[in-house]
């Protein structure tokens, strides 16, 4: 079993390498605009789960996936001619939702910071008292 460290390089290269095919190699128009977000390897080396998302987002989920799982075979020996490993792993595909969170998060942020907006304040300057009429 490969060490933490060996599978998080191992993690990044599929990462990389696949982010490079699908946009060189890769003709389906299903799988035009993705980004890979993360991969997950197994400690055995059997599994390779691969995150993606969509600038369009959950429209295009079904979609996507379907291209990618259409496209495994292809994909996998690719990355194996990249990667020196001496069984390569099955490759499967996962829609991830962190960059619509994050996109939420935002407008819900942008949208109280417009709610918040300042008021003009009176200015506090406190009462002068006049010296001379105090004697």
């Amino acid at each position: 079993m490969p060490s933490k460290i060996r599978l998080k390089r191992i993690e990044d290269r599929i990462r990389e390498d696949l982010s490079e095919i699908l946009v060189r190699e890769v003709a389906d128009p299903r799988l035009s605009g993705i980004s890979v977000t993360g991969v997950k390897v197994d400690r055995e080396l059997a599994y390779a789960d691969i995150f993606v998302s969509a600038v369009e987002g959950q429209v295009r989920k079904e979609e996507v996936l379907e291209g990618l799982r259409h496209a495994a075979g292809f994909l996998r020996s690719a990355l194996a001619a990249n990667i020196e490993l001496r069984t390569f792993p099955r490759l499967r595909f996962h829609w991830d939702v962190t960059p619509e969170r994050a996109d939420h998060i935002e407008r819900l942020l942008a949208s109280l910071r417009e709610q918040e907006s300042p008021a003009p304040a009176a200015p506090a300057t406190p009462p002068v008292e006049d010296e001379d009429e105090e004697a």
